[in-house]
């Protein structure tokens, strides 16, 4: 029979979820060297994207890996290196397409239509392998940031050119006035929570109609449409604080919506792997607007 992908990568995501722990979120809790979240990393230390980050994730969490590295069982061989006995594979996948011939059945006319799907393919963690190059298993510096603004950030919030209005006790996207609203920056614990929280918000900005246009079909608070929304949003922040280097915590506010995501979840297989593609295009086009000055300085 048949390895149904969309539905095995699901089912763990529910599994996470069921137990009140959120993939996306839970490794800035792992004690890694560093202290903060990284992006998983190939062997060739391209981070991974879109759904892999969150499947890695959770490998990472349940196992209780620390180490951002992952690799085949080839590409440990090629570094001198080799997967211990007896150690399980994590599942990574890669979207490929199956060019098929098609007939009209009334004109007789052919045509090519290009099918997507997905492979799968073995990972092992760093911490799985042995002899590996030191580059893999050297302990990455912990540098503290004092509890104030992070210029590197507000450089990055800045160069997006979003709307931002302080104020208030609540944090959210206003679609009709096309801005992004947010508590006084003093209000929050950590500047940590205040860039995670405002990294929300502007991969909800990223939905507008002149922007990314990412609907849903929303009609109403809570629909299912809403929840997608806010998944995506979720997970941009996460991915964006990933490539920023932050360290948030978890938004307090949003457990509320795991019943919900675990509803359209259970009912669509596909709806992980649709958010997490949307995330990824979010936090492309945030970070896109800091890169040339990223460019210029290196």
């Amino acid at each position: 029979m048949k390895k149904d992908i969309y539905q095995t990568i699901t089912n763990r995501i529910i599994a996470d979820l069921e137990k009140g722990v959120r993939p996306w979120m839970k490794p800035w809790s792992v004690e890694n060297a560093s202290g903060r979240i990284s992006l998983p990393l190939r062997a060739n230390g391209v981070p991974y994207r879109g759904i892999n980050i969150v499947m890695l994730w959770s490998q990472a969490i349940e196992r209780g890996y620390s180490s951002p590295h992952w690799m085949t069982f080839k590409q440990a061989k090629e570094l001198g290196a080799f997967v211990k006995k007896g150690e399980q594979a994590s599942e990574v996948v890669y979207a490929s397409t199956l060019s098929r011939t098609e007939t009209d059945e009334k004109t007789g006319e052919e045509s090519e239509r290009n099918i997507p799907f997905l492979k799968s393919y073995a990972v092992f963690n760093a911490e799985q392998v042995e002899g590996l190059p030191e580059r893999f298993t050297m302990a990455a510096e912990r540098t503290l940031e004092p509890v104030q603004r992070i210029e590197r950030v507000e450089a990055f919030i800045r160069s997006t050119g979003a709307h931002i209005r302080h104020g208030g006790g609540n944090a959210y996207y206003n679609v009709s006035g096309d801005h992004v609203q947010m508590p006084l920056f003093e209000t929050f614990d950590t500047p940590e929570s205040y860039y995670a929280t405002i990294a929300h918000e502007l991969t909800h900005w990223t939905r507008h109609k002149s922007r990314l246009d990412r609907e849903f079909g929303r009609k109403r608070w809570g629909d299912e449409g809403y929840a997608t929304e806010e998944l995506v949003a979720e997970l941009g922040s996460a991915f964006l604080c990933a490539d920023l280097e932050l360290t948030p915590e978890v938004r307090e506010d949003h457990a509320a919506y795991i019943a919900n995501w675990l509803t359209f979840l259970r009912g669509d297989k596909r709806a992980i792997f649709t958010a997490a593609g949307h995330a990824q295009r979010a936090a492309d086009y945030l970070l896109a607007f800091s890169a040339p000055a990223a460019q210029q300085a290196a």
